[in-house]
């Protein structure tokens, strides 16, 4: 690994094999680490770190070995200060908000947002027009489907043991969100739910159990309280 001055923005530092798009515009102080793809028309701001290769501890359950090349769709946006490692993959017109960071092998689709200061963890796929607002944590194994909105710090958990026991291994999964449902700020989800189609958690709920499509929860813990109205379902935006 090496990375080489460029003038293609200023103090703009470019590993080997780096693929830059047309009209692609760097802010100051980028790193682009080995074989990134850029797409065409993607905006990269001040002091971002594309292509960071993860550093794991040795007690760590994340998946090791080779990544593939961290690959930006055409138009991307990333903030000022965050971070987005190898092996991540961004549809077209993602935006990654200031001081974010999208970890290993998590894909996102088109016209994704992910707000500023959020954690996307390994392993997550997050569906296209979905919008994760700031200071939210996204934790690893997660499946999140299209047009999912994530209010702002959001909490998630993948690991009923907190690190304990052999077990924990077998069971580590994060939250399953299907499409549409949406997420008020400050909720707590346990790992392994699952929050169903065009659901509603209300904010500050913590969300122990699986919650049926098209139902709205609230309180510690969430409890179903009602339908959601047939006027907030995507079908009828």
């Amino acid at each position: 690994m090496s990375l080489k001055p460029s003038d293609l923005g200023h103090d703009l530092l470019l590993g080997d094999g780096v693929v830059v798009g047309r009209d692609v515009t760097f802010g100051a102080g980028v790193v682009v680490y080995d074989h990134t793809v850029i797409g065409d028309g993607c905006f990269i701001q001040d002091h971002v770190v594309l292509g960071k290769v993860p550093s794991l501890s040795p007690t760590s359950s994340t998946q090791r070995g080779e990544l593939a090349p961290l690959q930006l769709g055409a138009g991307c946006v990333v903030c000022a200060g965050a971070i987005v490692y190898r092996g991540a993959e961004l549809g077209p017109g993602c935006i990654v908000g200031d001081l974010a960071s999208v970890r290993e092998r998590c894909v996102l689709g088109e016209g994704v947002v992910v707000g500023r200061g959020t954690c996307v963890e390994n392993d997550t796929s997050i569906g296209p027009f979905t919008k994760i607002q700031s200071n939210a944590y996204i934790t690893g194994y997660m499946e999140i489907e299209d047009h999912v909105f994530i209010g702002p710090c959001v909490q998630t958990t993948n690991d009923n043991f907190m690190g304990r026991t052999e077990k924990r291994h077998a069971l580590e999964k994060g939250a399953t969100i299907r499409r549409g449902a949406r997420i008020g700020g400050g909720s707590l989800l346990l790992p392994g739910v699952e929050i169903g189609a065009e659901a509603f958690v209300a904010a500050g709920a913590v969300v122990t159990r699986d919650v049926p499509a098209g139902k709205l929860v609230m309180g510690v813990p969430a409890r179903v309280v009602r339908d959601v109205p047939a006027e907030e379902l995507l079908e009828n935006q």
